[in-house]
């Protein structure tokens, strides 16, 4: 009996929906990455693309915990000289709470091309309104 090798013609994709409210974004992000990989799954092939679909609902209300708000600064640069920019958590969280989440869950993929198309499954809201009902997502409960 050999070992069973997924390809991109036999994996199935699922939904899964987590409720940002109140979790710890580190923890989220774990979460999330572990989810868009498809480590959770028994069928897992590290050189194929087999992870789900997941939809991050209230990232306004995740929690950054310690001093991370005021201290952890996000760098950005143009790549001309000066062109170093950087943006404190705190305006970033009170701007775009979803582009962190991303942020956060892209650190956690591996830098490749399947992390960049398992990026591309992460789908975040800052409220509780979203448009994938028609998916079927299954809600995941994950720790504080």
């Amino acid at each position: 009996m050999s070992t069973f090798m997924a390809n991109n013609q036999t994996v199935e994709r699922k939904w899964y929906i987590i409720d940002a409210k109140g979790k710890s974004m580190g923890r989220l992000a774990a979460e999330c990455a572990h989810i868009l990989n498809g480590k959770h799954k028994t069928d897992y092939t590290p050189h194929v693309d087999c992870g789900d679909n997941v939809i991050v609902i209230n990232a306004a209300e995740v929690v950054l915990t310690g001093k991370k708000l005021d201290q952890k600064i996000y760098y950005t640069h143009s790549g001309y000289v000066g062109g170093l920019k950087e943006t404190k958590y705190s305006k970033i969280m009170q701007n775009n709470p979803g582009f962190a989440i991303k942020l956060a869950v892209k650190g956690m993929l591996p830098k490749n091309s399947i992390g960049r198309h398992s990026l591309k499954r992460l789908r975040v809201y800052n409220d509780a309104v979203h448009g994938h009902d028609a998916q079927k997502p299954e809600a995941l409960n994950i720790g504080k």
